[in-house]
């Protein structure tokens, strides 16, 4: 993917509906477990940085990406951050974190259990582990396959590739209230063979944006008090072992 690929995804991804809902979500949840804002933090599998400048709010951030391409852009769009550090291997990394975070990674690695034991020996002890994932493999579609994703995840499996290394803090789908209209769009999709990973992707018109921006904001307020029973994605929080 080229270096001018990786702006225009960053300027489709912000104030879209979905990625600024999630990052809410997120936030609560690490305001409402995390009462430090000298952390060391590990920004796994960081794309084009979306959640990174609202981590820099609790320490500094040491981000990840695999893609050289990312990894120019990056530098270039953190250049004058000094809270946030760029790397693109990991292998000998010497330091720990307090917190790592990997929003849509894993299901994008080949063994992502061998992958939970690497962020693992990461973490400092009582560290935090926040993940989100999608889910539900019947849901799987040319979107997928287009972000070279190797599977979706439901609740049983994603408890028990994570269990041996973390207790739960809080394990649910999110993505409730539009369920059931992403769900009726994706199959449709399926059955007619469309290729609309563009059409995903793009924000919808303001007013729609907005409305559904706010549906998540709503849900995201619930969701630190309650699980919901299904949903378009998954988020974990736990605390290693």
């Amino acid at each position: 993917m080229e270096i001018d690929v990786y702006k225009r995804q960053d300027e489709e991804h912000e104030n879209h509906w979905f990625f600024e809902g999630k990052k809410n979500i997120i936030l609560s949840f690490l305001k409402k477990n995390i009462k430090r804002n000298d952390l060391k933090i590990l920004d796994f599998g960081c794309g084009v940085g979306i959640n990174t400048k609202m981590l820099s709010d609790f320490g500094s951030v040491t981000c990840f990406d695999q893609s050289s391409e990312a990894i120019i852009y990056l530098e270039k769009k953190f250049n004058n951050n000094k809270k946030i550090l760029i790397k693109n291997n990991l292998e000998n990394c010497n330091e720990t974190f307090d917190l790592i975070i990997a929003t849509e990674v894993l299901e994008h690695i080949e063994s992502d259990e061998e992958e939970i034991k690497k962020l693992y020996k990461l973490l400092k002890p009582n560290g935090l582990f926040l993940a989100t994932v999608p889910a539900y493999q019947f849901l799987f579609s040319i979107k997928d396959t287009k972000l070279q994703h190797k599977r979706r995840y439901n609740l049983s499996n994603f408890k028990s590739l994570v269990s041996p290394s973390f207790y739960t803090i809080k394990l649910s789908y999110y993505n409730f209230f539009l369920f059931l209209q992403i769900t009726l769009g994706i199959i449709f999709y399926k059955l007619s063979k469309i290729d609309f990973i563009d059409r995903v992707e793009k924000k919808p018109n303001k007013l729609l944006n907005y409305l559904f921006y706010k549906i998540f904001v709503f849900e995201g307020f619930f969701l630190n008090k309650i699980n919901y029973p299904f949903g378009i994605s998954i988020i974990f929080l736990g605390k290693k072992k």
